[in-house]
């Protein structure tokens, strides 16, 4: 299978072309940015299309970050994986960044659970919490950093994503200890797998926020006229 994986969720700007018979990557660029992500995504899309040598066409799927993240960048890639695939005839399929940033860690995990936690400011993260098969013991959601620490009940973590150094700073003295892999993106190559993985059905390529965005409404605004039915 043909999967081509963009993420534009965080502070990267990547898209990977993997071959899943050859479990080789045939073509990937991750450019770090916390900014930019339109102007930059297009480019690097077809770079990394003309050095994977294979046309959209040949493509099976489309897997792209659906959140947490960054509102606008959440946008710009969802908007570029839908456009692939309608051009294309292809099925796009929706990733979490959580789901993401634990995946390469699933497998090695054994006993240890892994925390995922992604930034979401204001002494918040967005987390979830998986056993080392994978298995669901926190379910994905937006909490104070203290609320995301009470998973050291379930042993010696692994605390991955951008927001794994702010969990091990307050990581509790005597609790078991964590090791940390602090990334602030999830590897793309992880994206085309889990990619391939989902259930097109299922995985939705539409934004995962967890709390709503934080721009509001002006109260006082003025309402747009609206055209004569």
């Amino acid at each position: 299978m043909l999967i081509l994986a963009i993420d534009t969720a965080l502070d990267a700007c990547a898209v990977a072309v993997l071959d899943t018979r050859t479990t080789k990557l045939l073509a990937h660029e991750s450019v770090p940015m916390k900014r930019g992500h339109a102007e930059a995504l297009m480019p690097l899309l077809a770079d990394v299309m003309a050095r994977s040598g294979i046309g959209f066409n040949d493509l099976d799927r489309v897997a792209v970050t659906t959140g947490p993240g960054s509102f606008t960048g959440l946008r710009v890639g969802l908007s570029a994986a839908r456009g692939i695939g309608l051009a294309s005839g292809k099925p796009v399929v929706g990733i979490t960044t959580l789901a993401a940033y634990a995946a390469p860690v699933v497998s090695e995990s054994g006993e240890h659970p892994i925390v995922s936690a992604i930034d979401a400011r204001h002494d918040h993260v967005y987390f979830q919490v998986v056993s080392g098969n994978g298995t669901s013991l926190v379910r994905p959601r937006v909490a104070p950093i203290a609320e995301a620490l009470e998973a050291a009940q379930f042993g010696a973590p692994h605390l991955v994503g951008n927001a794994a150094g702010l969990l091990a700073a307050r990581w509790p003295a005597d609790a078991p200890p964590a090791s940390v892999d602090a990334q602030p993106a999830p590897d793309i190559s992880w994206i085309g797998w889990l990619g391939a993985a989902v259930d097109p059905h299922t995985a939705l390529a539409r934004p995962y926020y967890l709390r709503a965005p934080d721009a509001k409404p002006q109260l006082n605004a003025v309402p747009h006229a609206q055209s004569a039915p």
